[in-house]
């Protein structure tokens, strides 16, 4: 076999071959230089740049290491039928064609994957990894092919057998059903995060129905995948009937919570009764929505602590949103003033108070009320309005009621507490106070441990 390989080069004289080698060298660099014109011909500079570089380009950046050998590949193509029409020797694109191929093969596959688990950073890394390891896999197989000793490596995978229960399958076959899966699987999850990525960017339709449909598709071409992948393995999808039974029924059983938390993430993203950057209350949770996920959304709480919270919870339980229809969030607090005060003058002096917040909404004016005529003086409340929740309510009330002691401090005015009077009577005095038909309340502490006090 490998005589063959040797002799691509020694059949033909030195000058054929350096002639095959230089238009190979000149295919590969002008694969090269035509995917940089390419990527600067589809480039977009919007201006504001100092520098003059681009800043937006149109999909080529991302596909440019895979365009690089694909218009290598394309142009060695159209060598090849160029010298064979000329009569000259082509004997070395019998190794170009495979090397060539399985480098764009290995950058197509590459560019899929990093599309799919871009965002995952741990995923990244671990793609990053694999990438190498493919690679030289993908080498040894264009090695084995060019020294022509593939035929021979497939015929021992073919006979080389391992024990599956009472059956045997070749090595070969179990090779081919992996990959089958993979590359079935691959494309799917490519296909899907492409849809999704165009949707997000589609402006006619809500951000809330866009994650629906983009996860729903994503799931259905995993779906698809699948059983593409069992059909081109010799698996009879009939067998699954049986694992469909017994997955609706641990569904119905022991998996009855997490069921109706997928099912409440699509409801809550279909009705759009909470979108991301919400501020909502729920149970004793309160917090910014910054994600809503199939099974779970997060709540990041005003002291930065995320909550992960099931979506069956937002659908089961009653949910105050801050931010459904308007951003605007009523607040009060209370305060107490003497009798001799008056009224509508500390009233107007409280509502000028808190417009002095920044935070308080100028566009609704405070409204200071007198609530009630109490024991120790006037009941007043103070409400006032703020369209930004999400900063807190402790804060801003914090602010309000500073504001108003500063302005009762310049005013004269003062706050009313209460007074009580606290008597501790003798024995002898109490049981003269309490009438004869209450005989068992004369039984009092022992007279030397009673003493009279009149407290304020």
């Amino acid at each position: 076999m490998t005589d063959h390989f040797f002799s691509l080069f020694t059949a033909y004289e030195p000058m054929a071959v350096l002639r095959q080698l230089l238009v190979i060298v000149a295919c590969v660099l002008g694969g090269i230089g035509l995917s940089r014109w390419l990527r600067g011909m589809f480039s977009i500079n919007l201006g504001g740049d100092d520098d003059g570089q681009s800043v937006v380009q149109i999909g080529v950046k991302s596909f440019a290491r895979v365009l690089s050998p694909l218009l290598a590949l394309l142009l060695l193509t159209g060598a090849y039928y160029g010298l064979k029409h000329l009569r000259h020797p082509v004997s070395l694109w019998e190794i170009m064609f495979p090397l060539a191929i399985a480098q764009v093969a290995m950058r197509f596959v590459f560019y899929v994957l990093r599309g799919i688990f871009v965002k995952d950073a741990t995923v990244g890394a671990l793609l990053h990894l694999s990438e190498k390891v493919i690679a030289v896999l993908v080498w040894i197989c264009v090695l084995l092919w060019i020294t022509g000793l593939w035929p021979d490596f497939v015929d021992y995978l073919d006979t080389t057998t391992l024990p599956l229960g009472r059956h045997k399958v070749s090595l070969l076959t179990v090779l081919q059903a992996v990959a089958s899966v993979l590359v079935t699987l691959i494309i799917a999850l490519w296909i899907g995060a492409v849809l999704e990525n165009r949707l997000m960017k589609f402006s006619g339709m809500h951000s809330s129905l866009r994650t629906v449909v983009g996860r729903m598709t994503k799931a259905v071409l995993i779906l698809i995948a699948f059983l593409v992948s069992l059909s081109l393995v010799g698996i009879d999808l009939t067998v699954l009937s049986v694992f469909g039974g017994a997955l609706g029924v641990g569904i119905g059983l022991g998996l009855q919570k997490i069921a109706s938390s997928y099912v409440s993430g699509f409801v809550i993203l279909l009705e759009r009764s909470m979108v991301i950057g919400d501020m909502v209350a729920v149970e004793k949770y309160f917090g910014r929505v910054t994600q809503i996920n199939t099974r779970y959304t997060i709540l990041e709480g005003l002291d930065g602590i995320e909550s992960v919270l099931p979506n069956e919870l937002f659908v089961s339980n009653p949910v105050q949103n801050y931010s459904l229809t308007h951003r605007i969030v009523r607040l009060s607090t209370q305060l107490t003033i003497l009798y001799q005060d008056d009224v509508e003058t500390v009233l107007s002096i409280i509502e000028q108070a808190a417009l002095g917040v920044q935070r308080v909404s100028q566009q609704t004016a405070p409204q200071a009320l007198l609530i009630k005529i109490g024991a120790d003086g006037l009941d007043l409340e103070l409400g006032f309005w703020i369209t930004d929740p999400e900063n807190g309510r402790l804060n801003v009330i914090s602010d309000v009621n500073r504001a108003i002691w500063k302005a009762f401090k310049q005013h004269g005015i003062q706050l009313a507490h209460a007074k009580r009077d606290i008597r501790i009577m003798d024995e002898r005095s109490f049981r003269q106070s309490v009438p004869p038909e209450n005989p068992d309340a004369r039984n009092v502490p022992d007279e030397n441990n009673s003493r009279t006090m009149r407290g304020t």
